[in-house]
């Protein structure tokens, strides 16, 4: 299931120590058995963690899960706050992104002026590479 769920076998024991998950069935051999919605509910929370939701917000949300459809406007919540804050992350990032692209493209072109001795002019880089 850990692979299945792209997580390590430690991450889905610790799910179970922390109450993101519930207790699961095991077999005689002492094997878990894992049903397709403990499946579905472990992707859904390796996807909160990738986006770095807190454990303890995930924990918030899966004692709602647990109580029922009448926690639904509740965990909406969570997950539209946890939405703008992605959403603020990643224009963050954009941001960042784009300096990062201007002060590149300086850079090729002071390289590009001064010639180094050795390197490639970006211009013949990226003919030799188009070449190739």
């Amino acid at each position: 299931m850990a692979e299945r769920c792209d997580m390590t076998t430690h991450t889905l024991r610790y799910y179970e120590r922390v109450g993101l998950i519930q207790p699961v069935g095991r077999a005689r051999n002492g094997h878990r058995r894992y049903s397709d919605a403990d499946e579905a509910w472990l992707k859904f929370l390796h996807c909160m963690r990738a986006t770095n939701m807190p454990i303890r917000e995930m924990q918030r949300y899966a004692v709602l899960r647990d109580r029922g459809t009448d926690t639904s406007l509740e965990r909406r919540r969570i997950l539209e706050e946890h939405q703008a804050t992605i959403a603020a992350q990643i224009a963050a990032l954009e941001k960042a992104h784009a300096l990062l692209t201007r002060k590149i493209a300086n850079y090729r072109k002071i390289e590009d002026r001064i010639c180094v001795p050795n390197a490639v002019p970006a211009e013949a880089d990226r003919t030799m590479v188009a070449a190739n």
